[in-house]
């Protein structure tokens, strides 16, 4: 697999090796003893599914505590996917990366523990999957606001706003929620 470090230090993109032929193609999305090689060393505990139409944003979420690092990827369709570096200790915090993750591209993308996570669909039917190294807590979900200034994501928004929860919707500003030491 190859990995491609980003602008946040721990946050990576990993594009696995791909087998195809006439008949389609093979991929492996986990292998413990590869990624613990590239060192990714992870134990995880749940893995989930959405499916979302174009234009729907979720997040950006994060529990505190019990943080959850997150490998997410997408089956079908595309999303804008977003991580925003919540530990006050680290000289990255506040920032966000950001990068497109599509059935078409394959690409996986490592949001470890202390950050907040989100994505934006750019296509209808989009099959958004994730593997947690923590079980969901509702009781320790925090959300930060999509739009909080603050972070300042460029999301590719087109036309209409985007359609979020209700949760969402209530995100707090960075200045509000609690991050990590």
């Amino acid at each position: 697999m190859n990995i491609i470090e980003t602008a946040l230090p721990g946050v990576l993109i990993i594009e696995p090796r791909l087998f195809g032929d006439a008949r389609g193609f093979f991929m492996e999305t986990w292998n413990a003893a590869a990624f613990g090689a590239a060192g990714l060393d992870l134990a995880f505990v749940q893995d989930n599914h959405s499916r979302s139409q174009k234009g729907v944003l979720r997040g950006l979420h994060f529990q505190n505590p019990g943080p959850q690092g997150k490998l997410v990827r997408v089956a079908s369709g595309a999303v804008f996917d977003v991580a925003v570096d919540l530990r006050r200790s680290s000289p990255t915090f506040g920032q966000w990366t950001g990068t497109v993750l599509s059935a078409a591209n394959k690409r996986m993308f490592w949001v470890p523990e202390g950050f907040a996570h989100g994505f934006l669909t750019l296509e209808d039917d989009t099959d958004f999957l994730y593997k947690c190294t923590a079980p969901y807590a509702p009781q320790s979900e925090f959300t930060l606001a999509w739009d909080d200034p603050a972070v300042g994501i460029e999301w590719p928004v087109t036309g209409a706003a985007p359609l979020v929860s209700e949760k969402d919707a209530r995100g707090l500003a960075l200045a509000a929620v609690p991050v990590f030491a």
